[in-house]
């Protein structure tokens, strides 16, 4: 964890005008683990990727079933002259049940394959939570971020006033010129202008980030005043690329569709085998008028279909499986590179956000307010222009932004990095 410095809990002038000009109003600041539980309980987008894993599911079972039997009545061989049912000795009424049975293995197959979707989606959307969680992190962070430089814009408007009333009183006492004033006033009205941008861009992360709240875009969003930094040791590069490889549930996902594109490949190459029709029918007589006695009829019948048509049927179909199975290995290969590029990406961010950090705390920072503080008194004897103390102050203000940025991009990058490996958190 990270230790706040002193110069950083400052009073936030620009979180008053922030909080004046949204409509809605949040109940206390929103922590980082506010934001995550709300929005992986809430988020519509979430909910749907989970309601289709949660259907998919139910079509295994379904798919290696075998199709319902058939149940039919019939009356054969009735005389049109009389419609009689006892006149012909061949008039009977039939009960039959039919059942058709698919060629061995072809159920299977296709339950597989329906496994295999089940299992991807469920991937899907465990990979919509890692994306959902990464996405909260970095727009928290970035509100983080310009909360703090919304606080160093206002304590620089503060310095730069007070170096715009030294300027004056000089120049009312004859030691410097009125445009040491002029100066330090133009420089005020452009730090008023960085606030009203800044306030312009924190509106419209603050929006982003009440949607993926499932909230309305124009609610309060107060962060807030410290958070916690952590700087874990991450182990070596090809150690994460080896996580990412076994936890990343979109690489699940792939090689559970080339699974599922399998399967249905060797299907499409069963179609070429009948499935056959298995009946039984039980046919009813009644006796002669004469009251002689007629027996019933039992009959059987097995049926199959013939693939006469393969040439346009099922060897096109087997065309079309094998290059669905093609695709498949080509978006598992392509996601493999984008989740090792991620990992290099978001660990390099990481450790250079962390060694940018210790470079601003340790020496930048204290070097500037340092030469500030020696210029601002020389100044006040004359013996340096203005210009010098300005530059000071500038740079003692671009240090504190750039501080806080660091900090807050070595968070987002752990962010990044968690949601690279297949992990919420880190």
């Amino acid at each position: 964890m990270f230790s706040l410095s002193p110069w950083s809990r400052r009073p936030r002038l620009a979180l008053f005008l922030i909080a004046c000009l949204a409509a809605p109003v949040q109940a206390g600041p929103l922590s980082l683990e506010q934001a995550l539980n709300q929005a992986l309980a809430g988020n519509p987008g979430l909910a749907e990727l989970k309601a289709r894993a949660d259907a998919l599911a139910s079509v295994p079972p379904q798919a290696g079933s075998l199709p319902d039997p058939f149940l039919s009545f019939g009356a054969l061989n009735v005389p049109t002259n009389d419609f009689s049912l006892n006149q012909d000795q061949m008039t009977m009424m039939e009960v039959a049940v039919s059942q058709q049975l698919p060629f061995p293995g072809k159920l299977g197959l296709a339950e597989r394959a329906a496994q295999q979707d089940a299992i991807g989606a469920a991937k899907d959307a465990d990979e919509a939570r890692l994306r959902l969680a990464r996405d909260i992190r970095l727009s928290w962070w970035a509100l983080f971020y310009y909360d703090r430089t919304l606080g160093i814009l206002a304590e620089s408007r503060d310095w730069m006033a007070k170096l715009a009333d030294i300027a004056d009183q000089r120049y009312r006492l004859g030691q410097a010129e009125q445009s040491d004033s002029l100066l330090a006033r133009l420089e005020l009205t452009k730090l008023r202008d960085k606030t009203l941008e800044l306030i312009n861009m924190r509106h419209g992360e603050a929006a982003r980030l009440n949607v993926l709240l499932d909230r309305s875009s124009d609610s309060a969003l107060e962060l807030p005043g410290e958070a916690a930094f952590h700087f874990p040791e991450l182990p070596a590069e090809p150690a994460l690329l080896d996580q990412a490889q076994a936890g990343r549930p979109l690489l699940a996902q792939k090689q559970a569709a080339i699974e599922a594109a399998q399967n249905r490949l060797d299907l499409a190459k069963k179609d070429y085998l009948p499935d056959l029709n298995l009946g039984f029918g039980y046919a009813f007589r009644q006796n002669a008028p004469n009251g002689a006695f007629r027996s019933d009829f039992a009959n059987f019948r097995l049926s199959m279909n013939l693939p006469l048509y393969a040439a346009t049927k099922q060897s096109r179909q087997v065309d079309q499986r094998q290059s669905e199975l093609m695709r498949e290995r080509y978006a598992l290969h392509d996601a493999e590179r984008t989740v090792q590029a991620d990992v290099t990406t978001a660990l390099a961010a990481y450790h250079h956000a962390h060694e940018r950090l210790s470079l601003f705390e340790k020496e930048f920072l204290p070097q500037a307010r340092g030469t500030l503080d020696s210029l601002i008194a020389s100044y006040r004897v004359g013996k340096i222009p203005f210009a010098d103390v300005l530059r000071a102050q500038l740079s003692v203000f671009d240090y504190q932004v750039q501080y806080w940025n660091a900090l807050t991009t070595s968070q987002q990058a752990l962010a990044r990095l968690a949601a690279a490996l297949g992990k919420e958190t880190l």
